[in-house]
């Protein structure tokens, strides 16, 4: 019984949060009874203003977001990113039970990359944000994440090679926050919705991919190294990617004109 008891425990705080989102969630920031009048104005204007400003440049039609260049490299990125984060996390239990640990012992270090990832998912994107820079912010993290499981592949000491992973982790998770501001920086409305699903249709291909990968070359060679430095340079393809990435910065640098009078600017 004790994996029917893991998947029950998995699956609880998704169905309790599916509850708390069908009754308290809601499609518009003007519906939203928890905000203030106050917040919900100041929502809805910040939103309205940012949509202008992005239609003043372009608006893209449904087509034209699905065959934009950016949105195709966009989804190459976002691949890069989802098999640095599904690859490891597949197998990064294998890897800590390998230490010799009991599975208490295992799953407590197997926490530690997120635990990591907790940090820098809210740090990072605070920082990028106070900074208003997005594209070092999305590959610096990419480039640490590709190190760190690059690195880890050079020690057989169960501490360095925790370290090096939980490295990854910070720049695992530390990306994905900023990197959903690059398609919402240039496509607005039903625009927006095609090619954000085109990026995610994309980049989730990579949960199969990478754990395949980091199997199949386990199987070939009895090591995990081969796999997780294939995962490396998938991250570090994203990241160049991002560094090449044009800039429209009237659109990617909206000035807040309605900062004066948001709730937290009074």
């Amino acid at each position: 019984m004790g994996w029917q008891w893991l998947f029950i425990l998995e699956a609880a705080p998704a169905l309790i949060l599916s509850v708390i989102v069908f009754l308290y969630m809601t499609d518009r920031p003007a519906d939203a009874s928890w905000l203030t009048e106050e917040e919900r104005t100041w929502l809805v204007d910040r939103l309205d203003h940012e949509r202008r400003q992005r239609e003043m440049v372009r608006r893209y039609s449904t087509m034209e977001a699905l065959r934009n260049p950016k949105v195709l490299a966009l989804s190459v990125v976002y691949f890069g990113a989802v098999a640095l984060n599904y690859g490891l996390s597949f197998f990064l239990p294998q890897i800590v039970k390998s230490f010799g640990l009991s599975n208490a012992q295992a799953g407590v270090v197997a926490a530690l990359p997120y635990v990591v990832g907790l940090v820098s998912i809210v740090a990072w994107s605070r920082r990028s944000d106070r900074k208003m820079e997005r594209r070092f912010h999305l590959a610096f993290p990419l480039f640490v994440a590709s190190a760190g499981i690059a690195v880890s592949t050079l020690f057989d000491d169960p501490t360095m090679k925790m370290a090096s992973l939980s490295v990854a982790g910070f720049g695992i998770f530390g990306c994905l926050p900023v990197f959903w501001t690059f398609p919402a920086a240039f496509l607005s409305g039903a625009a927006a919705a095609g090619g954000i699903a085109l990026i995610n249709s994309v980049g989730n291909l990579a949960g199969f991919t990478g754990p395949f990968a980091v199997g199949r070359i386990k199987d070939l060679t009895g090591s995990y190294s081969g796999g997780l430095l294939s995962l490396s340079a998938a991250g570090l393809v994203a990241m160049i990617i991002v560094l090449l990435f044009p800039h429209q910065h009237l659109v990617e640098h909206v000035p807040d004109t309605t900062a004066a009078e948001s709730p937290g600017g009074r």
